[in-house]
């Protein structure tokens, strides 16, 4: 099969200058914030990660992508992805893996490929607590927070003149997102994903977000960069990929996120302004969450 060499990465990487997010909060900076400050992550919606270096827990998001979280969270459940290699790692953007036994970039599962879902209509009742506005191709757009994800959307007082009543969003590939690898083919994703280790405005709409890493932040990095089959490298792997719900009460970590509509929030948000008194791009913000 083809590999799935992502267009993003088809452009000239010399020019390629990633921007890389803030480190999160560390615990010691919540010690103090009211409990129900805070809401607990889904094991029906979490996925863990093991690798040599940690765990990463990624929450996912079915409201955006419902057909690409229930094909990981499928593909975790029949072990597929367990120990298949980060086969492509470039430092600053992204650790690519997912292909299965081939653990070279070329293949899938044996489940057929899914259309693409690089956007998502959002209607009022899917609350986004709104942060500035970023500009992109020469238009400014709300930036914001749905639970953990980093979004962009259209105004929703826009939503009266559409017909569905919704307006148009799309996850951002912000550190910490994990989004579907694919081919040119935009409804050719299948098995492989990517992680990322940076920040790629260029991938935003162009694939399809399904998560964000709410656990192991500090582990994004770790994974020896390189590519399978150019010189020496050898890959980290993902040893297993379990979705929490089907771990045992006394093994499943209860990972917990700061809620983004609460007032602690935005208290946090504060400690986020830069010296002039403005946010940061979106995606140098990076919203708490601890493990109890």
């Amino acid at each position: 099969m083809k590999n799935r060499l992502m267009a993003g990465l088809c452009f000239a990487m010399a020019s390629f200058t990633p921007a890389l997010a803030q480190t999160p909060a560390t615990p010691q900076d919540w010690a103090d914030t009211p409990a129900d400050a805070w809401r607990d992550v889904d094991p029906e919606n979490l996925i863990l990660i093991k690798t040599a270096y940690g765990m990463i827990g990624v929450e996912l998001y079915p409201e955006i992508a419902p057909i690409h979280t229930e094909r990981v969270k499928a593909l975790a459940r029949s072990n597929f992805y367990d120990n298949v290699p980060f086969h492509r790692v470039i430092d600053g953007f992204m650790n690519q893996t997912g292909d299965g036994s081939n653990g070279n970039g070329t293949g899938d599962s044996d489940l057929p490929n899914m259309e693409s879902e690089f956007t998502f209509r959002r209607s009022e009742q899917m609350s986004v607590t709104l942060v500035s506005q970023r500009e992109t191709e020469g238009k400014s757009i709300d930036v914001g927070f749905f639970k953990a994800l980093p979004i962009a959307t259209q105004p929703i007082g826009q939503a009266f003149l559409t017909k569905d009543g919704k307006v148009e969003a799309y996850g951002l590939h912000c550190k910490g997102i994990t989004s579907m690898a694919r081919t040119s083919d935009p409804n050719s994703a299948n098995s492989q994903f990517f992680l990322m280790r940076g920040i790629a405005e260029h991938l935003d709409a162009s694939y399809s977000v399904w998560g964000n890493t709410v656990m192991g932040y500090k582990y994004l990095e770790r994974p020896k960069v390189g590519t399978v089959g150019e010189g020496d490298f050898i890959p980290d792997q993902m040893e297993t990929v379990r979705v929490a719900a089907d771990l045992s009460d006394e093994t499943r970590p209860r990972v917990q996120v700061m809620k983004t509509n609460s007032l602690a929030f935005r208290a946090f948000l504060e400690t986020q302004k830069t010296a002039s008194g403005t946010y940061p791009d979106i995606c140098d913000i990076v919203v708490p969450s601890r493990t109890l």
